[in-house]
This record gives structure tokens, C-alpha cells and sequence, in this order.
């Protein structure tokens, strides 16, 4: 869903961090639409960190490598945040405590 000033927010299910996506990349959707009223695409389950991270992770991990404490560039918790222009340049990584 694009947003009137051109935002658009993608979300990806993961079950990296102590297990709390557990279920399909399906349940991850319903539970998203149900809880947080989300209109907005959300992605088949991926892996944020280690080796088999997903394409898109390794690339916003490299581009913005804050880390909020784990160095290296890792995903430290559920719901980090990165705001992409419409060009593809990653412009900040929030923290996951940063309110959307």
C-alpha cells in the first residue's frame, strides 16, 4: 500500500529471535492483519542473519550497519526498520524500539 506521501511499508516475518514467529508465512499474515491492522505487502518468512540471510537483508545490513550493540551489522531484534528513497538507497536503520 503507498501511502499518500509516496511511503510505502514492507514487512517480513522472521524466526530468528527466540522463536517468535513460529508458525507459516501465512499465520505470520493473518496474525499481522489481525493485531496490527496491516495493509501493507508482508513477505514470505526470511532469515535476517547468518549465512542464509535473505538477499534484501544482506543488502540493507550492509548499507546501513549500526547494529544497536551486536556489531557487525546484524539485526539485533524483531522490527528493526530501514527507510529505502525510491531510488534504492537505504537512508537511516532504526532501532526496534523506534515507534513506526
Amino acid at each position: 500500500m503507498l501511502l499518500p506521501n509516496g511511503l510505502e511499508i514492507l514487512a517480513f516475518p522472521c524466526n530468528q529471535f527466540l522463536k517468535q514467529e513460529p508458525g507459516t508465512s501465512e499465520e505470520a499474515e493473518q496474525f499481522a492483519c489481525t493485531k496490527f491492522q496491516a495493509e501493507y505487502p508482508i513477505f514470505q518468512k526470511v532469515r535476517v542473519n547468518g549465512r542464509k540471510a535473505a538477499p534484501v537483508y544482506k543488502f540493507l545490513k550492509n548499507s546501513k550497519t549500526r547494529s544497536f550493540g551486536l556489531g557487525n551489522g546484524m539485526i539485533k531484534w524483531n522490527f528493526t526498520k530501514f527507510l529505502v528513497d525510491k531510488n534504492g538507497n537505504v537512508l537511516e536503520r532504526y532501532a526496534p524500539t523506534t515507534p513506526p
